[in-house]
């Protein structure tokens, strides 16, 4: 017969009994526990050495852009530099090439004269000395190159009011590097005053006279050219813009072509000092002055051996200005020519060129 105890350890057995088989039953298969972790949804958090290197990475990336941005500006500007080079040069061959045929020009009409005896060089103007001797006279050449179109302008004594001055006192008092007389004079009432037309600062002093007796006008437009000759009405003047001028007799060429000199200039007087002034095709200015001692036609040069010598040297138009004893050549504040008079005569216009 079963105690109570027995019956009371039988049924924790009974109870505990299904437990135990399934603790032996994992015991003897022992089946192998596999986690699927989701590994983009459980990734670890990057520490500091995993931040450092990307941050490495990322800097030698940054050098890489930065050197090839380096490279290319720089192959760009050597680029760009070798470009403009290249053009500059082009430049200095189109502007030596253009300038060829002037030089080439000027070389041809300097050749004619000989070598300078004394130059003046700015940037406004070249002026170039030349002491010429033909044989039957001696004169003094002046060859010009306007660069600056104000560096050529005529002097008026007393604002003419009848005053006058040498071209060496005209010279003087404007601070020029030459002068020559420009043009005649009519003298009344113990003064001198321009003869005919004259035109200062573009107006006209006595107003415009038609060309009367040969006589011939010449002056400066407002381009800087060289213009002159007959005019028979103002407006045939006007045209060509004169800004200064003077005048006197007669024409000496015209288009490279000599004009007839009248025959009272051929002998009254047949030889004097001269002074005259003309214009190459490229608008330089050749003046001549001629030296002779008195004016009684025994000495000096006829106004057709002057027209024979500038034609000659290539000048294209030329005119006589006044002679005798107002010929006046100033050079560098030196009188160039031996004054017919002794001394230079006091006139009321002049022709000076300014460096």
């Amino acid at each position: 017969m079963m105690t109570p105890v027995k019956r009371v350890n039988r049924f924790f057995m009974l109870l505990t009994a299904p437990f135990a088989g399934l603790l032996l039953c994992l015991w003897w298969y022992q089946p192998q526990l596999e986690l699927n972790l989701n590994t983009a949804q459980f990734a670890a958090e990057p520490g500091p050495v995993e931040e450092a290197a990307a941050l490495q990475r990322e800097l030698a990336a940054a050098q890489a852009s930065a050197s090839y941005t380096t490279d290319s500006i720089s192959a760009s500007a050597k680029l760009y530099n070798q470009t403009t080079n290249a053009m500059n040069a082009l430049v200095q061959m189109a502007t030596t090439q253009a300038s060829r045929p002037e030089q080439i020009y000027n070389r041809r009409i300097t050749s004619r004269l000989g070598i300078p005896a004394d130059v003046v060089i700015s940037d406004r103007i070249t002026i170039e000395l030349y002491r010429l001797n033909p044989g039957n006279y001696t004169a003094y050449a002046l060859k010009i190159k306007l660069k600056d179109k104000a560096a050529m302008k005529m002097s008026l004594a007393g604002d003419g009011s009848g005053g006058a001055e040498t071209t060496l006192q005209a010279v003087n008092r404007y601070g020029a590097a030459a002068g020559i007389n420009a043009g005649g004079f009519a003298d009344k009432d113990g003064k001198r005053y321009p003869l005919s037309t004259t035109v200062v600062g573009g107006e006209y002093l006595y107003g415009f006279e038609a060309t009367y007796k040969d006589l011939s006008f010449v002056g400066l437009n407002a381009s800087g050219q060289l213009i002159g000759g007959k005019f028979y009405s103002r407006t045939q003047l006007d045209q060509l813009q004169p800004v200064f001028g003077a005048t006197f007799v007669p024409v000496l060429l015209k288009n490279s072509s000599k004009v007839p000199i009248p025959a009272k200039w051929q002998l009254s007087p047949k030889r004097a000092p001269r002074t005259v002034i003309g214009k190459y095709k490229d608008d330089q200015l050749l003046i001549m002055v001629a030296d002779g001692y008195n004016e009684n036609g025994n000495s000096g040069a006829t106004l057709e051996e002057l027209q024979n010598k500038l034609w000659g040297m290539g000048v294209v138009d030329a005119y006589n200005l006044d002679g005798g004893g107002s010929s006046s050549l100033i050079f560098n504040g030196r009188v160039i020519n031996k004054p017919s008079d002794g001394n230079l005569r006091k006139v009321p216009t002049s022709f000076l060129f300014f460096r």
